[in-house]
């Protein structure tokens, strides 16, 4: 029988007792109920963007990352971009939505909150797994109290109808869906007509030139973790839930004291190479945001769900360890696509002698996620560098409060015209 609790806690973020009692009772109850060894990889992402925005965003993620557009599943209401590296790495499913002020449930876990009801539309769903018998899965975390949706309200809301998939989270807002796929099988998405868009494929086919004229396609892998942020009192919840759902394990959790939150990372015990099953990262402030004043510290993690709900932050992608005329190969990368016009939050920081380089790229207008990249030196075998997680954190809140200030600016706006 697998054992989820074999790896040693990392880190240094205390957490209460009721999570380290919980920890160990929800996962001996998963591996000894076959829970673990049924629910195995995450096989694709799924995400929203604006209306008239797939196209333009399509085109960034073919840039910037090493996905290729493959197919477009045309619905009543959506266009879903399929996007694939290869089999071995989850693919991206891009919906779009093609008719203007269209509601759902995930629209409206956007509307409550400032910037993420300026682009309702814009946000990251959630992770399908992959399992080796949908039924029994289904039944059991059914008799653990997780809610589906009926497959009529899949058929409404317009997502493949080969998946069972759980109502979104009220912690994290997120969604995990299940499919039964034999591992020898190809991804096939039961969704609406088969087409090739060619505004999406040339705008695809432009951008991956660009990619291999500049030698990006052989140094920028496959996802190495997604990064969930969540409000304070909701981080030991939001993370036992996730373990509930899925096959992780937890991984540690690191104090970033400086900036008032912690780094809470769990990973897939089937598969230690992230580029199979990213790792999932939860990001919680230390203390709630009405003791900012009395604790005299910035808030950046707090302000964000505050400002866009409980959502994905950004994805991270690992850059080939290696140099080019001397520069670390994640430097070149970041020169690279700075000269195409992408902006950074910062200057690449960490180094060599400290096992790790890292970046944060600034919010995608079209999916208003964060890219990552990471690259890991040599035998660096941890997850990150708790100076490096500070520095990251802060140039995310720096442009954060400037997108609630435009936000604020064009509402005001709205309202005096």
């Amino acid at each position: 029988m697998i054992n989820s609790l074999i790896h040693p806690k990392q880190g240094d973020k205390a957490n209460s007792p009721w999570f380290d009692e919980f920890l160990v009772k929800l996962l001996e109850n998963r591996d000894r109920t076959g829970l673990t060894e049924m629910i195995r990889e995450i096989d694709a992402l799924m995400l929203t963007v604006e209306p008239g925005c797939s196209a333009a965003y399509v085109s960034e993620l073919a840039l910037m990352t090493p996905y290729h557009y493959l197919v477009t599943l045309e619905s009543e209401s959506h266009w879903t971009h399929v996007l694939r590296i290869d089999m071995n790495s989850p693919d991206l499913l891009v919906r779009e939505v093609r008719v203007p002020g269209r509601g759902d449930i995930f629209r409206s876990l956007n509307e409550v909150y400032p910037i993420g009801a300026h682009k309702p539309n814009s946000r990251y769903m959630g992770e399908i797994f992959r399992v080796s018998n949908l039924h029994e899965v289904v039944e059991q975390q059914k008799a653990r109290e997780i809610r589906f949706f009926n497959q009529d309200q899949i058929r409404k809301l317009e997502l493949p109808g080969n998946m069972a998939i759980v109502k979104p989270s009220p912690y994290t807002h997120n969604i995990v869906a299940y499919w039964e796929r034999p591992p020898e099988d190809i991804r096939v998405y039961a969704l609406g007509n088969s087409i090739i868009l060619d505004d999406v494929n040339r705008g695809y086919l432009q951008a991956k030139e660009i990619q291999e004229e500049l030698g990006l396609d052989k140094l920028i892998r496959p996802i190495d973790h997604l990064a969930t942020r969540v409000y304070s009192q909701n981080r030991e919840v939001a993370i036992l839930e996730y373990l509930t759902l899925s096959s992780y394990y937890y991984w540690g959790s690191y104090d970033i004291a400086n900036q008032n939150s912690s780094t809470n990372v769990t990973k897939s015990i089937h598969y230690p190479e992230e580029r199979i099953s990213p790792a999932k990262v939860f990001t919680a402030a230390n203390h709630p945001y009405f003791v900012n004043h009395l604790v005299g510290l910035p808030s950046p993690t707090e302000s964000f769900v505050r400002n866009y709900g409980p959502r994905l932050h950004h994805v991270a992608l690992e850059v080939a360890d290696g140099e080019i005329n001397g520069l670390a190969n994640i430097d070149y990368v970041v020169q690279a696509i700075r000269a195409r016009g992408k902006d950074f939050l910062l200057d690449v920081i960490g180094s060599r002698e400290e096992g790790l380089k890292q970046i944060f790229s600034s919010a995608s207008e079209h999916s208003s996620l964060i890219v990552e990249y990471v690259q890991r030196f040599g035998n660096f075998d941890g997850f990150f560098t708790k100076q490096n997680v500070a520095e990251l954190t802060h140039a995310a809140g720096v442009e954060e409060n400037l997108r609630l200030l435009q936000a604020e600016s064009e509402a005001a706006n709205a309202v005096s015209a």
